[in-house]
């Protein structure tokens, strides 16, 4: 009997040790959304098909299969030279189906689409765990559009209808309506309104300058990353202005504004209109962090946080998770804690 009991005990502890060697902290993530399904908190991030992580306390993160396991079709055949890398997700839940829309694109090319899948539930262990993936919602193209169909995120008005913000680069963010499933565009994409850029109201010209081996046409407009949260008796609108993804010399970093109406326009806390060049810094790198930012905002149990990368000054630059309780001032403008 004591001989069984020993084994009991010894199975137990390897199954313990094998999923905690399944957990890790401090994970390597670029452009993190994050939501909540009864007690678990799930990461979606750029990745192959998508990556995929969850937890139980927003500390330990056990890596999941992938949304995708092959490339979708309909963006191999959009995007020449894709082959599964898939951009900036953005998730949300809303009539009994969580919502993934996700980025496509050929690298510092407007040659982008954003597509969206859904699943009715986010559980993998889940019989009913399945991505039914529903393909282009927008497509930008060269030489045709303006604007860069990269880094969605939903968001939902007063009065219950959806928009999809989105953008990098080129003319900056872009707000567009979507159709009450959520799947499609609502309107004409020839004029669509510009709600935050780099380009100064001061500049009548329009134009910066092409750098850091940026497409002319893209100029040196370097803001990406939108985020709409409503808080209040406001929209507040994230940004990620300046560069990521270079390890020590990133400079990315994070501004707000905020307006009343989802459409804009959005003010930062000087009064400036993110779409002439306004923004006020949220959050920038320091002596830990190279640079910061492509931020979504959540809300657990009445708690405000905000999650986002950096790029971590003790590991060689690498990309990490960061989530950070978000705080609110007098006049209802945010804070990182």
């Amino acid at each position: 009997m004591n001989i069984i009991f020993m084994l009991i005990v010894i199975l137990f502890l390897a199954g313990k040790n094998l999923y905690a060697q399944e957990l890790q902290t401090n994970i390597s993530v670029h452009d993190p959304v994050i939501i909540k399904q009864d007690s678990l908190y799930y990461i979606f991030c750029t990745g192959m098909g998508i990556a995929d992580w969850s937890s139980k306390d927003m500390v330990h993160w056990k890596r999941e299969k992938p949304v995708f396991e092959e490339a979708p079709k309909w963006a191999v055949e959009a995007i020449p030279g894709f082959r599964g890398h898939i951009w900036a997700p953005d998730i949300s839940y809303y009539n009994g189906l969580y919502y993934l829309y996700y980025s496509v694109s050929a690298f510092g090319k407007n040659t982008s689409a954003i597509g969206v899948a859904t699943n009715k539930t986010l559980h993998t262990d889940d019989p009913n765990y399945l991505w039914v993936d529903h393909g282009k919602v927008i497509q930008s193209i060269p030489g045709k559009t303006n604007w860069n169909a990269i880094d969605p995120n939903l968001i939902t008005d007063k009065n219950g209808t959806s928009y999809l913000a989105f953008g990098s680069f080129w003319d900056g963010l872009k707000l567009v309506k979507l159709n009450k499933d959520r799947l499609s565009v609502a309107e004409s994409i020839d004029n669509l309104p510009t709600i935050a850029s780099r380009k100064k109201v001061s500049d009548p010209s329009g134009n910066l300058p092409a750098v850091d081996n940026n497409p002319v046409d893209a100029g040196g407009n370097a803001i990406e990353g939108a985020f709409i949260f409503k808080k209040n008796n406001y929209y507040y609108l994230f940004a990620s202005i300046d560069y990521c993804c270079k390890g020590p010399k990133s400079t990315y970093k994070m501004i707000i504004g905020r307006s009343k109406n989802v459409q804009g326009p959005y003010l930062d806390e000087g009064g400036m209109p993110m779409a002439k060049g306004g923004g006020t810094i949220l959050l920038q790198g320091d002596k830990n962090w190279y640079g910061v930012g492509h931020n979504a905002v959540f809300t657990d149990q009445k708690t405000d946080y905000i999650v986002f990368h950096g790029y971590d000054a003790s590991d060689r630059g690498i990309s990490k998770l960061r989530i950070e309780k978000l705080n609110w001032d007098k006049n209802g403008w945010p804070v990182v804690e």
